[in-house]
């Protein structure tokens, strides 16, 4: 039997993700170091969701990758394009505006 989250979770935090992933990229990173500071910074992903996620990113033209053939094995580095800067600096600003609305939502709570 699937477990289903019916509190809300899994939603709020897929989309809270690409925020997050956005937010790492600022440094260019493969996949599996990518994983891993999400997971060292209380966000851990499945590479299930990571990996579809990065080549969507890419696709909307976010996130540019080049692969590193030098290393063993070769890995593929994504960092953030330029609409993918301007993307962050957009989404980090709306986030804060709804941690501040959301926050004083929850300190009037009835």
């Amino acid at each position: 039997m699937v477990e289903r989250d019916n509190t809300g979770l899994g939603e709020l935090r897929r989309g809270v993700l690409v925020l997050a992933v956005l937010s790492r990229l600022q440094v260019p990173q493969y996949g599996y170091s990518l994983k891993q500071a999400l997971a060292e910074g209380g966000m851990p992903v499945e590479e299930g969701t990571l990996y579809p996620l990065l080549r969507r990113l890419e696709a909307q033209g976010l996130l540019a990758s080049d692969w590193d053939t030098g290393s063993s094995p070769p890995r593929r580095y994504y960092r953030l394009s330029a609409d993918g800067t301007r993307a962050f600096a957009a989404l980090a600003e709306a986030w804060r505006e709804q941690v501040r609305v959301i926050g004083a939502f929850l300190e009037d709570t009835p």
